[in-house]
């Protein structure tokens, strides 16, 4: 089989893509281009894809294509219907990265209630050496027991990430973006009522037509002035424009996001214009690269390719 990696950049350097590697004649690309693609999908029999768009003139234009394997969960980088008209499979990777963004939902949760960025930039900046007294009373700051976490879209990350909260002693809520979760261990709200009572709203959901611009300046102008929004599921769910208001006017204490709705950011991004930065904390779609996530992606990815090969 000839197998081709099209953007390999995009899941960093990892010890185990030799999994895939050995199974055939292996060509990689940092990154592919739009009009790349065909040039270098020429012959190729498997094509394993981040973030590269596999379309029906892809498809069309390349009759020996058997299977496509998508290096992630989201599968919106390929016309999944016209592939299986085609008789193309396409395999996609669930389950590899929970953990991974369970823990960096909660180091954000932590950042933003704690205020660190504030605190380590006055140690370093002098300020506590010429202090009079042992301690510094800069941005209040609250302890996360009794308090609401509000789950928006209670998946696997979503149950991962209400565990760990639990932990802290914060009774857990959830809204359903599908309408069809219930789960006995937590309360189910509407979005409004979790919006309007939650002390830590935490965005875990996939992007689709019921999840767009979900989160917009109508709830969150529920939100408590002390509450904090964060998302690492999907940009576009959060209107941006929006969040940037709510800080601005201080109608939310702050947010942390991951994703956002173009993604790199836009140098012309509001997030990255606001009158009160030290109430965001931003980083650049990290959630799901710990090493571990990221290995067992290419584990899961060798393990696809595997199976196609010995079903045919």
């Amino acid at each position: 089989m000839n197998i081709a990696f099209l953007d390999v950049k995009t899941i960093g350097i990892v010890s185990n893509l030799n999994l895939i590697e050995r199974l055939g004649d292996y060509m990689q690309y940092s990154l592919t281009k739009p009009e790349e693609r065909l040039e270098r999908l020429k012959n190729i029999d498997i094509v394993i894809t981040c973030k590269v768009v596999i379309d029906h003139k892809i498809i069309d234009a390349c009759p020996q294509l058997k299977l496509i394997c998508v290096a992630a969960t989201g599968t919106n980088n390929v016309d999944l219907e016209y592939a299986l008209q085609k008789g193309i499979q396409v395999k996609n990777v669930i389950n590899y990265s929970t953990e991974s963004v369970a823990q960096l939902t909660i180091a954000i949760i932590l950042n933003l209630v704690n205020h660190l960025n504030y605190f380590d930039r006055y140690v370093k900046s002098g300020g506590y050496a010429h202090s009079d007294i042992f301690t510094h009373y800069g941005p209040e700051f609250y302890q996360l027991i009794g308090k609401r976490a509000g789950i928006i879209g209670l998946g696997n990350i979503g149950k991962r990430v209400a565990r760990l909260l639990e932990t802290f002693g914060m009774e857990i809520v959830y809204y359903s973006t599908s309408g069809k979760n219930n789960n006995n261990d937590y309360l189910r709200m509407e979005l409004a009522e979790l919006m309007l009572t939650s002390d830590i709203v935490t965005i875990h959901s996939p992007l689709n037509d019921s999840t767009r611009g979900l989160i917009n300046k109508g709830n969150l102008k529920l939100m408590k002035p002390t509450a904090f929004l964060v998302n690492a599921g999907r940009g576009g769910i959060i209107n941006e424009y929006d969040l940037v208001e709510a800080i601005n006017l201080e109608l939310i204490a702050g947010a942390g996001i991951d994703v956002y709705e173009f993604e790199p950011i836009a140098t012309d991004n509001p997030l990255l214009s606001t009158i009160h930065p030290e109430r965001l904390v931003l980083t650049p779609h990290i959630a799901w690269t710990s090493v571990e996530a990221r290995e067992l992606l290419i584990q899961r990815v060798a393990e696809n390719i595997i199976k196609f090969i010995g079903d045919n």
